[in-house]
């Protein structure tokens, strides 16, 4: 999977970029496209208290993630979820909490779906939004490609398999899924509450659905309200040492919580 750059110091890794010398420490990551705009945040601050660090920030996914720190081909790796079973040979460091939210036009009259309701679109068995109180006008669903934990939180919150659903259009990382729903009127997709918030106070013409009755917000994703809540994790294979441990030390620090709640996420530390 090609990866996209996000930062000034963020290269292909192996490859010097942006005044690398001799003494420059480097530290890298690669996953999530939900963490990897907070960690380059993060990664921003740790290099101005740290000039001889340079810390290379890459999206990919979280499967991407996962991949690279199991075989070392970074520092660590960026996983917007809980690790499962197979994954015991990874260590997860919390940094942030936060949830997944359904997502229409700011236009679409619809204010909050059920689980059912969001079920039945998915599966093809509800494809008109006049069924949900709605206009009527055919539902254009769109759907996460394979590889993405926000896929996986979803398939497990309504407990169906991936094969089931029926999609109109498949996308990868939140800003597409945002970009894809805002203009589109008919459009229905779901992506990170912080990102989805933070593009909503930045004017993106977004509505964000209220479900089984809990609004969607870091609000309620901070009161464990929120049913589709996880973890945001930085993983690393074994225990961290160093400018790694160093690094993860400061991004789980309250030092950093106005970071991650510009990102309306929700920071561990009070």
């Amino acid at each position: 999977m090609q990866l996209k750059p996000i930062a000034c110091g963020i290269v292909v890794i192996g490859l010097v970029a942006c005044g690398n010398n001799d003494s420059t420490q480097t530290l890298n990551l690669t996953g999530s496209s939900t963490i990897s705009p907070v960690a380059s945040e993060i990664a921003k601050a740790y290099e101005e208290a740290n000039p001889e660090v340079q810390v290379n920030v890459q999206t990919g996914g979280t499967s991407q993630g996962i991949a690279d720190a199991r075989s070392g081909v970074v520092d660590i790796g960026m996983v917007s979820r809980s690790l499962t079973e197979e994954e015991s040979d990874l260590t997860a460091h919390t940094l942030a909490n936060d949830g997944i939210t359904m997502i229409v036009h700011g236009e679409n009259p619809v204010a909050s779906l059920t689980k059912e309701e969001i079920s039945g679109i998915y599966t093809g068995e509800i494809d008109n939004w006049q069924e949900v109180g709605g206009e009527d006008r055919p539902i254009t669903v769109v759907n996460k490609a394979d590889g993405r934990a926000t896929l996986e939180i979803f398939l497990e919150f309504l407990d169906i398999d991936g094969q089931q659903i029926q999609s109109d259009q498949i996308i990868g990382d939140n800003q597409q899924g945002i970009q894809s729903v805002a203009g589109n009127p008919a459009a229905i997709g779901y992506v990170s509450i912080g990102t989805a918030e933070f593009h909503r106070e930045d004017g993106t013409n977004l509505a964000l659905l209220t479900v089984d009755g809990v609004e969607a917000s870091s609000e309620t994703v901070s009161a464990g309200e929120f049913p589709m809540s996880r973890p945001l994790n930085f993983v690393t294979h074994g225990e961290p040492t160093g400018l790694t441990e160093d690094f993860i030390s400061f991004a789980q620090s309250s030092q950093v919580n106005d970071i991650i709640q510009a990102q309306f996420f929700v920071p561990i530390q009070n």
